[in-house]
């Protein structure tokens, strides 16, 4: 498998973000993993989710 860069993604905050500096996600889209990181430390190496988890999981979300 090759490597993905993660230092030149571009992200994006999940639009229930706001800015009161709550509880923000952030992912970068198009590739053959969901990485998802806090927008608040991004020097924290990203959690990275295969497309199938994350749909799952925003499934359940939604769900909710």
């Amino acid at each position: 498998m090759r490597a993905i860069d993660l230092n030149s993604l571009t992200w994006r905050k999940s639009s229930y973000s706001n800015s009161d500096g709550g509880q923000c996600l952030e992912v970068a889209d198009s590739l053959p993993v969901v990485p998802v990181r806090d927008s608040k430390d991004t020097t924290r190496p990203p959690l990275l989710f295969t497309a199938p988890a994350w749909a799952a999981f925003l499934d359940g979300v939604k769900r909710r």
